[in-house]
């Protein structure tokens, strides 16, 4: 097996820090097994069985009397268990801290086996590869095939009330946002396996939607639940860049190759900072007005005025830089530039969509209680309307070509999304219907994008875009393309649920303490594991 590029200290520093919480969750299974087959023996022995249960119950009392701390133990051990640290005890392998945080150990382990599993793919040869090749026929054929198939066997009729009514309005419900999710992503993705190229304006409207959902979304969460907590920033921080941060480890690539998490990860803390400065005055409408004026102008200050860009974003070279091996003499924040200014004003105009949610479903309510005639003319006059703007749109802005169109799109790209959103909410039946299918394909879009990278397509060499195919089949491409994405998605979703498992285990949601100590604790090991991997790696190349 050949590998295509040479071993990193960061991949060094992953080995080194995984071998040992893998090699401590199998020990903590056996303890687990040991333990079990204690109890299993005890409960079928047939001697002094009284005995028995009173020693137990003696032991249980005694366990609760020392988590209270109502009895010192007499053991120096236990009690320096009890109050060590949560990684002193992991270095001590201290068996009852290993039993406790059995399933932690597990699921990190699981996730480091899901990177090895990425590193097999794309950077070794492994597998096989193959060219891609696109035919429109079967790009459509197997798209409109994938809805009929979702439409047969997950078509959900919602009846939810609106918590701000009570009633069935759904108005941009959860299950019609994640649905949306689920579409865009599957053409998104299908363009990218196929190389359709002649969707690209298509790709950019879906880009700029997930944008717009992280600007409506992160607004609505803020603005009713006024939690601008530590706690919550690093939860939403720990969601969009988790899997991306251990990819970029592992694989050695830069975090911009997978531009959709620092883009998001950028108009989230907008959108954090815009409502977190002086929250409590959120409330008054005018003060909503000015920072969304403030945002504004914000953004064109950073992206439209020359010059300000790279003078703000240079400090983050080192987080932002990007060189495609196949464009090697574009700057450094090229890739920053083009990719965050495509979308710089979509996330606000999700924000102004937000804000007045709550206005627009009082506005539906009035109209289902509205007689027939006049409910019927509105909304036939929305749906008219909504029309003939989608058609202008494509007509004279959506048609354009490919370089022509990106300098009208962060001006554009609000229509089409209005237009989709009026006619998805233009009747209480088509907001109350959804594909769960893609509502289920929706949740996991964070996934699925980065995974693409790796198990799906193939780049072979760090910071490379992925212009080949995995084939586990050769020449067999729809067998292929078959196996590959039915893992591909399995592995998605896999990494979803593992992603929230270790967030819940990290990320405490009422203490700040503990959250802080994890941090801190990640950062020193991480800096340590660092250390020792550029002694064992740098060094001994410097001697020779």
């Amino acid at each position: 097996m050949v590998i295509f590029s040479p071993v990193t200290v960061g991949q060094v520093s992953f080995l080194l820090g995984i071998l040992p919480i893998i090699g401590a969750w199998i020990y903590s299974e056996f303890l687990e097994y040991k333990k079990n087959s204690l109890s299993t023996k005890l409960r079928h022995s047939e001697v002094s069985l009284v005995e028995v249960e009173k020693d137990v119950v003696k032991e249980d009392d005694r366990a609760v009397l020392l988590e209270g701390g109502g009895l010192q133990s007499a053991s120096p051990k236990a009690r320096t268990s009890a109050t060590a640290s949560p990684i002193f005890r992991f270095m001590l392998m201290d068996e009852a801290f290993l039993i406790e945080n059995r399933l932690t150990l597990r699921a990190i382990s699981e996730f480091s086996v899901l990177l090895a599993y990425f590193y097999l793919c794309d950077r070794t040869d492994f597998f096989n590869s193959s060219k891609k090749s696109y035919n429109r026929d079967l790009f459509i054929f197997l798209y409109f095939l994938l809805i009929i198939v979702s439409a047969i066997t997950s078509f959900t009729i919602h009846n939810e009330k609106s918590p701000l009514t009570g009633k069935s309005i759904l108005y941009l419900n959860r299950h019609q946002t994640e649905e949306w999710k689920g579409w865009m992503q599957v053409l998104f993705l299908l363009y990218h396996y196929f190389a359709a190229a002649e969707f690209y304006n298509a790709i950019r409207i879906f880009i700029a939607g997930y944008v717009w959902m992280t600007g409506f979304g992160n607004f609505s969460y803020y603005y009713v639940r006024k939690d601008f907590s530590l706690a919550r920033f690093a939860q939403m921080m720990w969601r969009l860049n988790f899997l991306v941060l251990f990819c970029c480890l592992v694989l050695n690539n830069s975090y911009v190759l997978y531009y959709i998490c620092p883009m998001h990860t950028l108009f989230t803390l907008m959108v954090y900072g815009a409502l977190g400065i002086l929250n409590k005055y959120n409330e008054i409408g005018s003060v909503i007005a000015l920072k969304i004026i403030a945002c504004f102008l914000v953004v064109i200050l950073v992206w439209e005025i020359p010059g300000v860009f790279e003078v703000l974003w240079s400090p983050f070279t080192f987080l932002l830089a990007y060189t495609d091996p196949a464009k090697p003499n574009l700057p450094v924040l090229h890739e920053w530039h083009f990719r965050s200014g495509l979308d710089r004003y979509i996330w606000i105009i999700g924000m102004i969509y937000a804000y007045y949610h709550p206005t627009v479903e009082r506005w539906m309510e009035k109209l289902e209680e509205a007689d027939w005639k006049r409910r019927m003319s509105i909304k036939t006059a929305v749906s008219v309307v909504s029309l003939t703007v989608g058609y202008l749109w494509f007509e004279y802005i959506y048609k354009m070509d490919k370089l022509t169109y990106n300098k009208y799109h962060p001006y554009t790209s609000w229509i089409p999304i209005t237009v989709y959103i009026s006619l998805r909410n233009v009747t209480q039946q088509f907001r109350s219907y959804s594909l769960t299918l893609f509502a289920w394909l929706g949740k996991i879009t964070l996934e699925t994008y980065i995974l693409q990278f790796h198990v799906w397509l193939r780049s072979a060499v760090p910071d490379g875009q992925p212009k080949l195919l995995l084939a586990m089949i050769p020449d067999y491409p729809m067998l292929n393309f078959m196996l590959t994405s039915s893992i591909y998605v399995a592995i998605s979703y896999r990494l979803f649920d593992l992603t929230n498992t270790l967030k819940i285990a990290f990320v405490p949601s009422k203490d700040n303490k503990r959250l802080v100590n994890n941090i801190v604790t990640a950062t020193a090991v991480s800096c340590a594991l660092y250390f020792i991997s550029f002694v064992f790696l740098k060094i001994p190349q410097m001697l020779v």
